[in-house]
């Protein structure tokens, strides 16, 4: 099989396997039909057009389906697209799965689950450690395969675990450097803040938002789920109300979908450490297939910037 689809360069031609991660019908100026496919494998995904299409095409080359690919890899707008030469669906012969092809967690998910149990361990906050351990319990199934987001960051299989993972050493660090922090606080809101994204998002492959998704997200949804759990395991007062608190207040602002901006110090730093983790990652996705001395793809998530690679950077 042909090497990983952004491993090549702007010029190069492809021919391989591709899982469609979206397929979404479009009407050209000249009035006919075409779709926009979202293709990935494991070293991420790319963009490509399908013009001319019909009605037979438009329900063949859907979501979920496994194609087999010749084009070639163009810059369109500072990103790298695919242009489609030749396109036809998987068969059972190609002996190719959905699993072939998509990006997971570079951590193995049964030792995310064994690092995250240990910091939940960790906590002395009897309450707060009841509620995190019990939620992650109830969805655990999907805690751990789940990805983090549909696009831009940690859209992978195990993303969202994953991302806590991540977000737990800095909130570690960070309680280290700062004895003040309440450390069981801020741990419970970095395991629980995305966990409404089991019920906000489809599951790992072919990725979408749920009806709960669309109308209610998953801020609210985790924020709905710790008032039940803590009316379960009969707990009230002032943590229970804090630690909504930090998960509505983790998105930062009001235009960045947080009903409450953060007003407790464990609220700012769950933000900080949200946000920094999200940009590492799209930053090394983007630089990971950027040459030293060259910039990267623009970047939609953070204000559609490329980033320089230093020449010296041999990593």
């Amino acid at each position: 099989m042909d090497k990983k689809l952004l491993l090549h360069d702007v010029g190069e031609s492809v021919d391989l396997f591709l899982l469609i991660k979206s397929s979404t019908k479009g009407i050209a100026s000249n009035g006919k039909p075409f779709l926009t496919l979202m293709l990935q494998d494991k070293s991420g995904e790319i963009e490509a057009k399908l013009w001319d299409v019909s009605e037979e095409d438009e329900s063949a080359y859907a979501a979920e389906q496994i194609v087999h690919i010749a084009g070639d890899i163009q810059n369109y707008r500072g990103r790298k697209q695919l242009k489609i030469r030749q396109i036809r669906l998987a068969t059972p012969l190609d002996n190719v799965s959905a699993a072939d092809l998509m990006e997971t967690a570079p951590l193995d998910k049964e030792k995310i689950a064994d690092e995250i149990t240990q910091y939940i361990f960790e906590m002395k906050n009897a309450n707060l450690q009841r509620i995190t351990r019990s939620l992650i319990k109830k969805y655990q199934g999907d805690f751990y395969e789940y990805p983090a987001a549909m696009r831009h960051h940690h859209e992978f299989v195990s993303g969202l675990s994953f991302h806590v993972v991540s977000m737990l050493r800095l909130a570690k660090a960070i309680a280290d450097q700062y004895p003040s922090v309440n450390r069981d606080l801020l741990y419970a809101g970095v395991i629980l803040h995305d966990l409404g994204k089991v019920i906000e998002l489809s599951g790992p492959v072919s990725t979408s938002y749920t009806l709960e998704g669309n109308l209610i997200g998953h801020i609210s949804i985790v924020v709905e789920e710790v008032s039940k759990m803590a009316e379960e395991l009969k707990i009230e007062g002032e943590e229970v109300v804090v630690l909504k608190h930090v998960l509505l207040a983790h998105h930062g602002k009001g235009e960045w979908g947080s009903p409450k901006p953060p007003l407790v110090r464990e609220a700012e730093i769950l933000h900080q450490i949200d946000l920094m983790d999200a940009t590492m990652n799209m930053m090394d996705k983007a630089l990971r297939h950027t040459k030293p001395g060259e910039f990267s793809e623009r970047i939609f998530g953070l204000e559609n910037r490329s980033f320089y690679r230093p020449s010296f950077d041999t990593e």
